[in-house]
């Protein structure tokens, strides 16, 4: 018989195969590994800092990665914190990988220790990959058979004995993380236009008026990339212009670009293209957020440009989900 012979899910008493339960939780996680909650199984250094660190409570997705264990994953969680011993370094610093790692001598043929009671387990446990490279970002590097996610890595100096959080590197990736994205358009400006530029002192304002929008932040963003684009702006009046531009997302502005055109005799349309990627503080997420496009002038300048009817500007926003930049 070719087909596993009970499907999930079947009446009459039949018993379901380990693979099959295996099948149905890489289809739930779409093939993907990694926690499942942006909090899940970080690795924190001890509120006193010493020779071991915290895994936070929570759960994840870990792919079969033994031979024939093709389009199976293992569902796992964490109820509570766990504390993880870290052997100290001697005369030579020292790189360990914390990974959460199945190990099932019953898949295929593994080599694992059989448990003590095969009912309980466990199968599952928080594992010291030790003595690594200190490039490294993944178990795959090192050890790409097991069945096993990485969750953080310690860079211990000589002589060393505790942790502190700055030797620790959030290497978590996320089984299904969150993107949203938010576009808003204004094409053209009132008659008059509106002008960026020839000022005494320099002071960010909204430019051109209007390109502001409320925008509700998604509880879970942790980071947003923004592309901001100032399309076919006027130089009309004969003078050099200078100045700087940049967007906003509630108290978040991404990196400055600037401006600067000199006059050659005729009037000109300029386009900018600005942006970047800020993180997004817990106290904005899930709340809604004024997105703005922003202007300033230098006061060595005099001349302007200016946002008309023939001027187009985008502000392209896009939330990311990234447990590695996620506030503690």
């Amino acid at each position: 018989m070719a087909w596993d012979s009970v499907p999930w899910f079947t009446e009459g008493g039949a018993e379901h195969s380990s693979e099959v339960a295996r099948l149905l939780a890489y289809a739930a996680f779409a093939g993907a590994e990694g926690i499942v909650g942006i909090g899940d199984l970080r690795v924190q250094a001890l509120a006193t800092p010493g020779a071991a660190v915290q895994v936070g409570k929570g759960a994840c997705a870990i792919l079969n990665r033994a031979a024939g264990g093709q389009y199976q994953a293992y569902a796992a969680r964490m109820p509570a914190a766990e504390q993880v011993s870290i052997p100290a370094t001697g005369a030579a610093a020292r790189s360990d990988l914390i990974v959460a790692r199945i190990e099932n001598p019953y898949s295929y043929g593994e080599t694992w220790p059989n448990p003590a009671d095969p009912k309980v387990g466990p199968y599952v446990h928080t594992r010291i990959i030790s003595n690594v490279p200190k490039t490294t970002t993944s178990i795959r590097q090192v050890r790409p058979g097991d069945s096993a996610i990485t969750l953080a890595r310690i860079d211990l100096p000589a002589s060393t004995s505790s942790v502190t959080q700055a030797m620790i590197t959030d290497l978590r990736e996320m089984v299904a993380p969150r993107r949203r994205r938010v576009v808003r358009y204004m094409h053209g400006h009132r008659t008059g236009g509106d002008s960026v530029g020839n000022v005494k002192s320099p002071t960010w304002e909204e430019f051109p008026e209007g390109c502001r929008w409320p925008i509700e932040v998604p509880e879970w963003a942790t980071t947003a990339t923004i592309v901001a684009t100032w399309g076919q702006l006027a130089q009309r009046n004969a003078r050099d212009s200078y100045g700087y531009l940049r967007a906003a997302i509630g108290p978040r502005v991404t990196p400055v670009v600037n401006f600067d055109c000199d006059w050659v005799g005729s009037a000109q349309r300029h386009t900018f293209v600005g942006g970047g990627e800020v993180s997004i503080p817990v106290d904005i997420r899930g709340r809604v957020q004024d997105a703005v496009l922003q202007g300033s002038g230098n006061p060595a300048y005099t001349g302007e440009l200016i946002a008309d009817a023939g001027s187009g500007m985008v502000l392209d926003i896009e939330f990311v989900e990234d447990p590695r930049q996620d506030a503690i």
